[in-house]
Parts: C-alpha cells; sequence; structure tokens
C-alpha cells in the first residue's frame, strides 16, 4: 500500500495558505490541519478554513493512526490560559463565521481541558453571537461534569469520532474506549436534545463493510446526526499501515447507506477529515 491513488495529488501550498500558517505563528496557534498532516490543507487554508487544535501540541494519547505528537510524561506538559484570547483574536482577524475547535487529549488535566474549550467558545461569541462554533472533543474519560462544562459554553456542533470499527478500536486506540465514545454522542443528546452531534470514521484500517455499516447504526442508535467517512492515511512508517484504499464508487455507497440509516448529514469520500467542510455539512441544520 504504498502507492497512493492519482486522487490524492494535492497542490503545494501557495501564498494564501502560507501567509495563514504565518499569521498562526505569530499568535503561537496550532491547527490540527498542520500537526495531522491534512492533505486538504492548501485547499482548506486558500479559503480560510481551519480547525484550531487547543490544548498544545502534544497529547497524552497513543493511538497509532495519529500523526500528532505524543507525550512519554505528562508531567511535562502546561497548559496555556491565554490560547483561547489569542484564538478569538484570529477570529476577528480572518472574519470566520464559522469556527471549528479540536484538542489534543489531556488525560493530565482534572477537566480534561473542558474549560479551555468553553473559555474559547464564549471569547468567540463574545465578538459576534453569530459566529457558529463546532468543537470537536475528547471522551474526557467520561466525565459527565467536562461534558457539561462545554456544552453550556454554547457550542453548535459537537463531535466526537468514533474513528474505527469495535474490532480494531482496541489495537488503534489503547487508551480510548468504543462504547464510551458512543456513550459519549449519546449523553450529549441527553444533555441538550438542540445540539447537533457528529463523528467521524477512517475506512482502510482493514475493516469490512458490514463492519463498517454496523459502526454506522451505532452512531444512530446513540442519536447521532452528521457522519464523515475518509480514507486513513498513515502519517509515517512507524504508524499503523494502510490496509486498503477504498474505492470512489464504495465511498458513495457508504454515504447512501448511511442516508439510509437516518444521518442528516453523511460526507464520504476519500480526502473527506472529521471538520473537512464542516459548515456545508450542517449548513440546512444550523441556519434556520
Amino acid at each position: 500500500m504504498n502507492k497512493l491513488p492519482s486522487w490524492f495529488r494535492q497542490d503545494i501550498p501557495d501564498d494564501k495558505t502560507l501567509d495563514l500558517m504565518q499569521l498562526f505563528s505569530e499568535f503561537n496557534l496550532h491547527t490540527v490541519c498542520q500537526e495531522g498532516r491534512c492533505p486538504n490543507i492548501t485547499h482548506c487554508f486558500r479559503n480560510k478554513k481551519v480547525t484550531f487544535m487547543i490544548l498544545g501540541d502534544t497529547c497524552t494519547r497513543n493511538c497509532k493512526f495519529c500523526g500528532v505528537s505524543k507525550s512519554g510524561t505528562v508531567a511535562s506538559l502546561s497548559i496555556d490560559l491565554d490560547e483561547p484570547y489569542r484564538i478569538s483574536q484570529v477570529v476577528e482577524i480572518l472574519g470566520l463565521k464559522y469556527v471549528v475547535i479540536t484538542s489534543v487529549s489531556r488525560d493530565d488535566l482534572s477537566d480534561g481541558g473542558a474549560g479551555i474549550f468553553a473559555e474559547t467558545i464564549e471569547l468567540i461569541h463574545r465578538l459576534n453571537r453569530d459566529i457558529k462554533v463546532e468543537v470537536l472533543i475528547p471522551d474526557f474519560c467520561g466525565k459527565i461534569l467536562c461534558l457539561e462544562y462545554v456544552l453550556d459554553a454554547g457550542p453548535d456542533v459537537v463531535a466526537h469520532n468514533i474513528e474505527t470499527v469495535r474490532r480494531l478500536s482496541g489495537e488503534l486506540r489503547p487508551q480510548a474506549d468504543y462504547q464510551l465514545s458512543l456513550g459519549v454522542l449519546s449523553k450529549i443528546k441527553e444533555l441538550n436534545q438542540a445540539i447537533i452531534t457528529k463523528s467521524s470514521m477512517m475506512l482502510g484500517l482493514g475493516e469490512t463493510e458490514q463492519e463498517a455499516v454496523h459502526t454506522m447504526k451505532d452512531l444512530r442508535d446513540n442519536k447521532c446526526d452528521i457522519l464523515t467517512l475518509g480514507q486513513y492515511l498513515a502519517p509515517s512508517v512507524n504508524h499503523y499501515p494502510v490496509k486498503e484504499f477504498i474505492s470512489i464508487e464504495q465511498f458513495k455507497k457508504y454515504q447512501d447507506i448511511g442516508l439510509g440509516l437516518g444521518f442528516k448529514s453523511v460526507l464520504s469520500g476519500p480526502l473527506v477529515r472529521s471538520s473537512y467542510q464542516a459548515e456545508e455539512a450542517c449548513k440546512e441544520l444550523i441556519y434556520v
């Protein structure tokens, strides 16, 4: 699985992309677009589509598919209390109307970073309450109070990724739990029915079609509204290897199945990622 299909060929960074990277560097901000080595970075940055990554650039977990830096010890990690304010400044500078915020997992923090999530949302809303905010959250180790803290700040969309099928979850996400992830999505709806929920699954990790569809059904059973499906690409030779490149026709089939299961929106394609075309995926749901 060393040769990429032709549809993964991407444009080299242009001036707009490089200018955005420079801006983030000046404000000492991280994006999952850069840290996660997203193949869509030029296309998205060119159009001022960005996913801010809060709580630093180092994760306390060791998922085998993820390109974000890992920490061997939590003792060396810190928290940047000024980060939410700097993000709000950049949101204002860029004139963003839809903001996506994710984070590394910070199991070393008692609140898992929920407080920084909440403050970031609140500061963006102080700029303009009409700015829509989507957050892609970790599982907070199942702590309901942390989840409530984020929801009380008023995000429009809350995403939590299932990532892969049940059979592969333990190997790929050794510090996470498939059932807990489903529970997070279900609990969000229990706490606030109006919140739009979202999840994402990578394909090409060795899952079968039956397993993928079963995972989609699990997500719907736990009241997930939006689903994104994309091709897994190994960040390096040291990460979990790609087992299969899913065909465009198969991605279309999964999209049809997902809509048939009752998802309100399904983005499915090789280059689709968790936050890819985030605003477009839920436009009909939030602009009412």
